[in-house]
């Protein structure tokens, strides 16, 4: 008999466990988050496959779950559905109209110490009924759990995003040669040459898009630089450079003193020329937005307006 009235046949229930395997990766792990047994996880799965018709994971003993193609489709379209539900269930429970509800921010490394943390500081202060998840990675992890709903925005740098972004911009960055604070290039008072650094060791942020731009910025300059240490912290990079260890470049302004108590000077690079790089907050295009995430963009972009984005990132 046809379903006139369109009512889906599967449950939230049955999309909540499959949404909690996929981002697990067990059935034991997801039964865990959502306070179920075992066998009510792998049987919700099993009814929403009957209901579809169609295989969504497979179950591999001792080695956890696997989504099949479709199910890596349906993935997106259940965080949607999910979502869509746990906004209209706090919004009729709230009659204030306080915004509440989840929300998951991605940045990178960079970013998570320097930008973020006042922005969230303050968006929390404004709205403390919103739960914000945070996770820092790569821009190839980012671009990942963003395209697959796992994030609803990300804070990047606009070096290579993907097309399938939509984006606003927070504010402008110029790359910056940082070096020890007893450094000889430390004490020049206007913008220096890059190539001046090109016989010292370098200790490169080894992390993308980080890593791709200094040594664009290096071949700029006509040299390739001796890489003595890589790492992907931020901190380790600026306690490096602060006991002598080597020079970076950064777009970030780091912070002048270092765990050690060692200090940095990030100076301006005039040769070669290099466009500014913006930093945006990004998120999917077409993608319906919560409340929450919709609040979250503009009041990023709002604060970077009105700022002065120097003295307050």
């Amino acid at each position: 008999m046809t379903r006139l009235d369109r009512t889906p046949s599967f449950t939230f229930r049955q999309l909540s466990a499959f949404v909690a395997v996929a981002e697990t990766g067990t059935i034991s792990a997801a039964a865990s988050q959502l306070m179920l047994s075992p066998s009510a996880v792998s049987l919700a799965i099993s009814d929403l496959e009957k209901v579809l018709r169609t295989q969504l994971c497979v179950r591999r003993r001792a080695h956890g779950v696997q989504l099949t193609p479709t199910g890596q489709a349906m993935l997106a379209r259940a965080r949607v559905l999910l979502q869509q539900a746990s906004e209209m269930e706090a919004e009729s429970i709230d009659a204030s109209g306080e915004l509440s509800g989840p929300l998951s921010v991605g940045c990178y490394p960079t970013v998570g110490p320097t930008v973020l943390p006042p922005l969230l500081a303050r968006f929390t202060d404004r709205y403390p009924a919103v739960t914000i998840r945070f996770h820092e990675a790569t821009a190839d992890e980012l671009a990942i759990k963003l395209d697959s709903g796992e994030l609803d925005a990300v804070i990047v740098y606009d070096l290579d995003i993907p097309p399938t972004w939509q984006s606003a911009t927070l504010l402008t960055r110029h790359p910056a040669l940082v070096v020890a604070h007893d450094h000889p290039l430390a004490r020049e008072t206007g913008p220096i040459t890059l190539a001046e650094a090109a016989g010292e060791p370098m200790v490169l942020l080894d992390t993308a898009p980080s890593a791709a731009h200094a040594m664009r910025m290096c071949a700029a300059a006509g040299f390739t630089p001796t890489i003595a240490y890589r790492t992907a912290n931020y901190e380790t990079v600026r306690a490096f450079v602060g006991w002598g260890l080597g020079w970076t470049i950064m777009l970030q302004r780091p912070l002048p003193e270092t765990y050690g108590g060692l200090g940095v000077v990030a100076r301006p690079i005039g040769d070669p020329v290099a466009e500014p790089v913006r930093l945006l907050i990004a998120w999917k295009k077409g993608a319906l937005l919560s409340r929450a995430t919709r609040e979250f963009i503009r009041f990023a972009v709002d604060r970077y307006a009105t700022d002065d984005a120097d003295q307050r990132s």
